[in-house]
C-alpha cells in the first residue's frame, strides 16, 4: 500500500485494517465499536501490541514495550453507554498516561477467512472443503469442514491444545471418531444447535454451558470447548505477522491468558 514505517500513523493503519479485515462489512452485525476507540489518528506509529483483552495488565505490559497502539480482540465497549469510572477509567487513564492508542476488533476478527479466530483454528486442524458456518445476525462468523482422516475427540484435542492442557469442557456424545467440524470460537455454546441442525459430528468453541448439556446429549453430537481465550489467540496473532509484513512495524503479542 505504499506506506513506510518512519511516517506511519495510527489512521495509516486503521485504513490498511478496515481493508484487509473487512471490518465495515460487519457494522450491522457487530455494536462493538471495531477500530480505534482510544486514541489519536494523527499519532505516529512505529509499534504495535497485539492481545486478545483489554485489562490493565495489558496496556501497562504493552506500555512497557514502547507499544503506541494497543491491537486487541475484546475491546472496551459493547454497544451501550458507559460511565467511565472503576475499572473503565483505570484503562482508560492508562492508555492515555501511555500515549497509546486502543483498536478493536471483535466479530470482523472471528469470521476472516484467512486471519481470522475460526480459519487458523480449521488450518491447525487440517480441515478440507471449508465453508461458512454460524449466523450471527445474519453474518457468518464461523467455519465448517472435513477433518483429512477421522480422529477420536480426544486426538481433536489434542491438536488444539499440544501444550497438553486439558480443555475446558469435552462432551462426548456423538460419533466416536470425527469427520465434519464445525467451528465458533469464543463464547458461542448455544450455537451447536447450528452444528446440529447441519448434522455435523463435532462442534468446537471456548466456552461451554450448563444449558446445552442435555441438548447436545440427546442430539448425538460432539462438544468440544477448550477456552474462550486459548479459543482466540490465533486472530491476533495473525493479525500481527500480517502488519509486519504489509506495513513494516514492529509487532510483539501480548499473553495474559485467563483460564476460561
Amino acid at each position: 500500500m505504499g506506506y513506510t514505517a518512519d511516517i506511519m500513523t495510527i489512521h495509516d493503519f486503521d485504513v490498511w485494517a478496515r481493508e484487509v479485515l473487512g471490518i465495515d462489512k460487519f457494522n450491522a452485525a457487530d455494536s462493538s465499536l471495531n477500530g480505534l476507540q482510544v486514541g489519536q489518528e494523527t499519532a505516529p506509529l512505529r509499534t504495535i501490541a497485539f492481545a486478545v483483552d483489554c485489562g490493565l495488565e495489558t496496556i501497562q505490559r504493552a506500555k512497557a514495550r514502547g507499544a503506541q497502539l494497543l491491537f486487541v480482540h475484546h475491546g472496551l465497549f459493547w454497544g451501550r453507554s458507559e460511565r467511565l469510572t472503576g475499572f473503565l477509567y483505570k484503562r482508560i487513564a492508562s492508555l492515555i498516561d501511555a500515549q497509546m492508542g486502543l483498536y478493536a476488533c471483535h466479530l470482523p476478527l472471528d469470521a476472516h477467512p484467512e486471519l481470522g479466530n475460526n480459519a487458523v483454528i480449521a488450518r491447525i486442524l487440517g480441515l478440507n472443503s471449508i465453508e461458512p458456518f454460524g449466523q450471527y445476525h445474519g453474518a457468518f462468523i464461523g467455519c465448517k469442514g472435513l477433518l483429512p482422516e477421522a480422529l477420536s475427540l480426544e486426538a481433536v484435542s489434542r491438536l488444539l491444545l499440544p501444550d497438553g492442557n486439558a480443555p475446558l469442557s469435552m462432551l462426548p456424545f456423538g460419533p466416536k471418531l470425527i469427520r465434519s467440524v464445525g467451528i465458533i470460537s469464543g463464547g458461542a455454546a448455544s450455537d451447536v444447535l447450528q452444528a446440529v441442525d447441519q448434522g455435523l459430528d463435532l462442534y468446537i468453541t471456548g466456552e461451554s454451558g450448563h444449558e446445552i448439556y442435555h441438548p447436545v446429549l440427546e442430539s448425538g453430537i460432539n462438544m468440544l470447548a477448550f477456552g474462550h481465550y486459548s479459543s482466540e489467540v490465533h486472530g491476533v496473532q495473525a493479525v500481527a505477522e500480517r502488519a509486519c509484513r504489509d506495513l513494516g512495524l514492529e509487532t510483539f503479542f501480548v499473553d495474559v491468558p485467563t483460564g476460561l
